[in-house]
């Protein structure tokens, strides 16, 4: 068989498989969810935070403010993501709906990923992928970070950002 032929099976493959994720489509109609407590920042979220900020100052950008209830909806998909025991965008609208009603964002991004262990080592990841990066230096305002532990250690992420 020709190469031609699996080329579209390999494309639709990596395009299904990038993670990160940017919606600035109209808005589906999905009922809110509830928003948890915000729980308190660990050091790793900590060091991600400044470290995404050290990237956007030294390219020139605007550091972006933390926000409480951003924190809060990406914990929520963090701890889905451990519980499931998979990395995924699953039910991005009802995360970026969310922030639109509660922060009022015109605009909503998130980076997810998996298994990092240091700060460092998962911003480099994401510096280093055009779509996520794309997010990190995007035109927002606010973001944050939920990061969780599974079982067995394994870091989950995910890092969402927004526009007001």
């Amino acid at each position: 068989m020709k190469l031609t032929k699996f080329l579209p099976i390999v494309v639709l493959i990596a395009m299904l498989s990038f993670s990160c994720s940017s919606e600035e489509f109209p808005s589906e109609t999905i009922d809110n969810m509830a928003l948890p407590a915000t729980p308190a920042a660990k050091n790793i979220e900590i060091e991600i935070l400044e470290l995404i900020n050290a990237h956007r100052i030294n390219e020139g950008l605007t550091p972006l403010n933390n926000l409480g209830i951003i924190k809060a909806v990406a914990y929520t998909h963090t701890d889905y993501m451990v519980e499931v025991n998979n990395v995924s965008h699953d039910n991005f609208f009802q995360r970026k709906n969310s922030l639109i009603d509660n922060t009022n964002a015109s605009k909503v991004s998130e980076n997810v990923a998996y298994a990092y262990s240091s700060a460092q080592s998962v911003v480099n990841a994401w510096l280093n992928s055009e779509g996520h990066r794309h997010n990190i230096e995007g035109d927002y305002t606010d973001f944050d970070i939920s990061a969780e532990q599974n079982e067995e250690g394994k870091w989950y992420f995910t890092n969402i950002f927004i526009k007001r």
